[in-house]
């Protein structure tokens, strides 16, 4: 993966203790698929969760966050 890479982009935003949801992600990288490049950075490995937020009455949508803790004990991405 490279630091201009969707993965890349996303992953560096998120170990930078930022949140990203799907919106953000499109702006900063250009992707419409935040699910599947969360999916791939989880299967390397990184430890990123999600949480629904609502952004309006009865609208929910996905923002992940990396897990510091996991990723200390594991020696993930560092």
């Amino acid at each position: 993966m490279t630091p201009t890479s969707q993965n890349g982009k996303i992953l560096a935003h998120l170990k930078a203790g930022k949140t990203i949801t799907p919106l953000e992600a499109l702006d900063l990288c250009g992707s419409l698929r935040l699910g599947a490049r969360i999916f791939e950075l989880k299967a390397d490995g990184h430890p990123i969760e999600k949480e629904l937020i609502e952004v309006s009455p009865g609208v929910r949508v996905a923002q992940y966050h990396y897990t510091f803790e996991g990723a200390e004990e594991e020696g993930v991405g560092w």
